[in-house]
């Protein structure tokens, strides 16, 4: 099986089989992602997929998960999905989780009918950026959807039985409107309520052209800035069972813990690393990367 590069997986699918439904993204909108850029959009032939998961059947038979690439996977009609999944049954008898990323348009155009259909073909886990929960943030990046849209995009998929890995984006909003960025963010998770909440920290190859785009008074955060951004969400939010993560490479600073039990853990480590940036064992600038 060959890919068509770039790929990209979240970091828990580091052990996933992983499987390119669609090339790109269908919303390469956002100023902040630059990772399917030049990369022309389109849903794969199911001719194609399942030659994929044919010859990965007969390499991997005992394979346990399975990751649908590529940005937004749940795009391709609902019958292809369907079609997809069913083939993946089938090909792979140990199977325990299906899971793909999506993005809010995927969410807004689909039904919660064609959703729990999904879900009950095998899809179990979707990873969905919220990046921020703040209006003014959400329009200046060009995400394509506001806060209420997502909560309710994400409330359909609920209903319909799948668990939602929700991803912020910290500094996103820049020193000046990074207050209105945590805030706003917490609310949105919330509200969302998603069983595994993650961020990661902007990275900008080319960070004076985003500034540009974002307003001549947007300044990037520093590390101890973008601790205490991960503090504020940490401390806002209010979600029983939720596993927090900051484990991306982007990240100063590697998290995990369910908020409901692990909160003082997680905001004393915050605390000290916030008080001593210099002696604590932040990763340095030259291990980060996307």
């Amino acid at each position: 099986m060959t890919y068509d590069q770039p790929l990209f997986r979240p970091p828990s699918e580091a052990d996933s089989l992983i499987f390119q439904v669609t090339l790109g993204c269908s919303n390469d909108t956002c100023r902040f992602c630059l990772m399917y850029k030049g990369k022309e959009f389109r849903v794969r032939s199911l001719d194609a997929i399942r030659r994929d998961v044919r010859e990965m059947a007969l390499e991997e038979p005992y394979a346990r998960r399975v990751f649908l690439a590529d940005g937004d996977a749940l795009v391709a009609r609902t019958s292809t999905l369907l079609s997809i999944l069913e083939l993946l049954r089938e090909s792979f008898p140990r199977l325990e989780r299906v899971s793909a990323y999506a993005s809010p348009r995927n969410l807004i155009v689909k039904s919660t009918a064609e959703l729990s259909q999904i879900r009950k073909a095998g899809l179990d886990l979707i990873y969905y950026g919220v990046e921020s929960g703040d209006p003014a943030t959400l329009d200046l990046v060009k995400k394509g959807a506001t806060p209420d849209e997502m909560v309710k995009g994400c409330k359909k998929a609920h209903e319909a039985g799948m668990a939602i890995s929700a991803t912020v984006l910290l500094g996103l909003a820049g020193r000046e409107g990074s207050a209105r960025h945590v805030s706003g963010t917490v609310d949105v998770l919330n509200r969302i309520g998603p069983e595994y909440a993650s961020a990661l920290t902007l990275m900008m190859p080319f960070m004076d052209e985003y500034r540009r785009m974002m307003g001549g008074d947007w300044t990037p955060l520093n590390a101890v800035e973008t601790l205490k951004e991960i503090r504020g969400l940490v401390a806002g939010i209010e979600l029983a069972g939720c596993v927090f993560r900051t484990n991306h490479a982007s990240n100063y600073l590697p998290l995990k813990g369910v908020l409901s039990k692990d909160r003082a853990r997680l905001l004393k480590t915050l605390d000290e690393a916030i008080a001593h940036p210099t002696t604590y064992p932040l990763r340095p600038e030259w291990s980060r990367g996307l």
